[in-house]
């Protein structure tokens, strides 16, 4: 089980993030157990969507709580935005990633409590949680984010295109500006246009009340299937943690587990 979820490659580039044991001068204590169970852990409760308290022990070693409160450690310790950066640039460092299209698009998620939710206003002012998300040519994920459910799309363009990290290429230095950037009428802004042309990244965004919504999907079809790819990661389905870090740390865990398909297949 544990070698099926975190297989040998994946634990190699976790191994590269992933901080200390923390040393016990008095000695003695329980013997802590190994990093690598406790990920395959951790995966396992992201994409089975089952609670902390449901996790399997005989299966894994560590019980819920010990997978919880290492998450914890780690989330606190920015292991998943490390990992999210390397395997990124290990796909980098292979010319996969395309950059000759991006897309932008965001996805709302049930919450039941926490911050950064807010009423949905296309669900009946229930309250939720957005994920916002670009991806490249392909569909692999570059810059993701969350926010209420009640924030506009466009406000999220700017931070998630300054979120893309600087990527490793197969010839020249890191890249980090895509050369277009697609997007729905939900960022039709002349000011988010206006950035976008300051930083030399062409756009075509859909215009309101101008173009019609059958060819809109003609080059962001790709964003969607990544959605789709999302939805894979059960714990993602409704938002149950109450820290919007928590929520931010598995939604950054399915990014870098889609990734990690690609740079295996």
């Amino acid at each position: 089980m544990v070698e099926r979820l975190v297989p040998d490659e994946l634990w190699e580039l976790f191994q590269r993030v992933v901080p200390g044991a923390p040393s016990r001068p008095q000695g003695g204590g329980r013997r802590r157990h190994g990093d690598r169970e406790v990920l395959a852990a951790i995966v396992f409760v992201a994409t089975s969507g089952c609670t902390w308290q449901q996790l399997p022990a005989a299966s894994f070693g560590p019980s819920g709580a010990t997978a919880h409160r290492r998450f914890t450690e780690w989330t606190k310790a920015r292991v998943w935005a490390k990992l999210h950066r390397l395997v990124l640039d290990e796909l980098g460092s292979r010319g996969d990633p395309d950059w000759s299209r991006c897309a932008i698009d965001s996805v709302n998620m049930r919450a039941l409590k926490g911050d950064l939710t807010g009423p949905n206003p296309v669900g009946r002012g229930k309250y939720g949680s957005k994920i916002h998300l670009i991806t490249e040519w392909t569909g692999l994920p570059l810059s993701v984010g969350i926010s209420g459910a009640n924030v506009h799309d466009s406000q999220a363009l700017i931070p998630l295109v300054q979120g893309i990290p600087p990527i490793r290429s197969r010839r020249g230095p890191r890249r980090r500006k895509p050369d277009k950037l697609h997007a729905d009428k939900g960022y039709d802004y002349s000011h988010l246009r206006q950035w976008l042309s300051q930083r030399g990244i062409r756009h075509r965004i859909a215009r309101k009340g101008v173009e019609t919504s059958r060819r809109l999907g003609r080059h962001r079809w790709t964003i969607e299937r990544t959605v789709a790819w999302l939805a894979g990661c059960r714990r993602l389905h409704r938002r149950y943690e109450r820290k919007a870090e928590h929520f931010l740390a598995f939604t950054s865990l399915a990014c870098t587990l889609i990734r990690y398909r690609r740079m295996s297949s």
